[in-house]
């Protein structure tokens, strides 16, 4: 399985305050090392990765995790504690 976080860096190049929650969950929980890949949806540059990603699946909100099980299925979260129960915690 691979998991893939997109998160959102706002204008003035922060971080959005959801993605800081969201990876700060992640990080109490140990479960940083989990995810094999982070990308940025950069507001100001409208063809970064994340934006990319984003418009693929059809997404207008960050954070969201995409994960690609070992059968080459994918699935899209974009609520972090259904990501957590049904994929971190399952396992």
């Amino acid at each position: 399985m691979k998991i893939t976080l997109v998160k959102k860096v706002l204008a003035d190049g922060e971080d959005c305050d959801k993605c800081k929650d969201v990876q700060r969950l992640l990080e109490r929980g140990g479960y940083m090392g989990r995810i094999d890949r982070v990308m940025v949806a950069d507001e100001r540059n409208p063809a970064s990765s994340g934006w990319m990603v984003a418009q693929h699946y059809g997404i207008e909100t960050a954070p969201f995790f995409v994960v690609r099980r070992d059968d080459g299925s994918e699935q899209v979260y974009t609520v972090f504690h259904e990501f957590l129960h049904q994929v971190l915690e399952a396992e």
